[in-house]
Order: C-alpha cells, then sequence, then structure tokens
C-alpha cells in the first residue's frame, strides 16, 4: 500500500477547511477513505503536522536494549537455560517465541535438549510381515 501524498493530503484538507463538503464528500471527492481524512484531521490536531509517520507505526517491542544486555548475562553465566527460565529470570511480561526471536537476532543459543544421556529406546512396532498373498493368478476366484 502507497502512503499518500503530501500534496493530496494538503488539498484534502483545505477542502474540509473550506467547508466543501462533509468529511465523506471530501473523502468521496479525492477517492480516498472516511478513515485517511479522519486520520489526517486527527494527526494534525495533535501533532501539527500531517506528513507520513511510518516509523512510529507498528507493535513496540517487548524486548529492548537493556532486556538484550541481560540475556547476553543469564546465557553467558549459564547457557543451558531454557526460554521458559529466562522469561521468569527477566520477569518478562511476552510470549516464548519472543524471546527465542531475540535471541536469534542476537546470534545466541540456548538449551535445547535435557541435560541427560541420551536413552537408547527400543523399537516401538514389529517388523513388517511378508509381502503376502500369491501371485495374482492364484488369489481370483474362478467362476
Amino acid at each position: 500500500m502507497r502512503t499518500t501524498s503530501l500534496d493530496l493530503r494538503e488539498r484534502i484538507l483545505a477542502a474540509y477547511d473550506q467547508n466543501e463538503g462533509t468529511r465523506l464528500e471530501v473523502a468521496a471527492r479525492f477517492r480516498v477513505s472516511v478513515g485517511l481524512v479522519k486520520k489526517l484531521l486527527q494527526q494534525r490536531r495533535r501533532t501539527g503536522d500531517i506528513r507520513p509517520r511510518h516509523h512510529y507505526s507498528g507493535r513496540k517491542p517487548k524486548l529492548v536494549q537493556t532486556h538484550r544486555q541481560q540475556l547476553r548475562e543469564l546465557l553467558s553465566r549459564k547457557p543451558d537455560l531454557t526460554l521458559e527460565e529466562l522469561r521468569q529470570a527477566l520477569a518478562l511480561d511476552c510470549t516464548l517465541p519472543a524471546i527465542h526471536y531475540v535471541l536469534v537476532e542476537l546470534g545466541l543459543t540456548y538449551k535445547k535438549r535435557h541435560s541427560g544421556p541420551v536413552s537408547k529406546t527400543a523399537r516401538t512396532s514389529r517388523a513388517r510381515a511378508g509381502r503376502g498373498g500369491g501371485s495374482k493368478a492364484r488369489s481370483i476366484r474362478p467362476n
């Protein structure tokens, strides 16, 4: 989706300010959504600026730089911490995948399996049976 140009934003607001129609009529005239007109009016009232604000959009990260430093320190001291243990140690209110993605970004690893020896398990199913049946000619009943 493309950003609405500054020129178009100015024309939309000028038309609304000169009472050339309601929000709905101004939106129809400039072929934009009513939501855009409303957003431009709110943004101008709140900040005094109508330029695009993309760098302010989106979810804000819950794991900030200080958390990243703490993760590094924790894993340098005890590298076998699980994601859950890391979350508890930092008292974070985020999901485990969020911690995982931060660790990937930092190039850090965490505990992936239990510390105990690898278990030697027995087979869980019997060996496959033979092919069974004979040739096709013998398995068809005569009429």
